[in-house]
């Protein structure tokens, strides 16, 4: 188990053995997960990013709900009164 301390500064520094086997380089943002009493850090490198693709299922494209509520807001705000900005 590796471990490391936290600094004044409040900065962590990965034990270099993680840093190689998950491509965590310099300028590599990491996502900090709670999880009951853990924190989880889950680095975004584009393997990461590569292994979550597809994950979700392709509900096909948002635009014509996107639409629709662009024109409820549309309504809403003309029933108000006041004018919409989006046309």
């Amino acid at each position: 188990m590796d471990t490391a301390y936290v600094t004044s500064k409040g900065q962590l520094v990965v034990p270099a053995r993680l840093r190689r086997k998950y491509g965590i380089k310099a300028g590599t943002k990491v996502r900090f997960l709670e999880r009951d009493t853990e924190i989880i850090l889950q680095p975004l490198t584009r393997q990461y990013i590569r292994s979550v693709c597809g994950l979700l299922e392709d509900a096909g494209p948002a635009t014509p709900e996107l639409l629709k509520e662009r024109a409820r807001d549309r309504r809403r705000e003309e029933a108000r009164g006041g004018k919409s900005r989006a046309r």
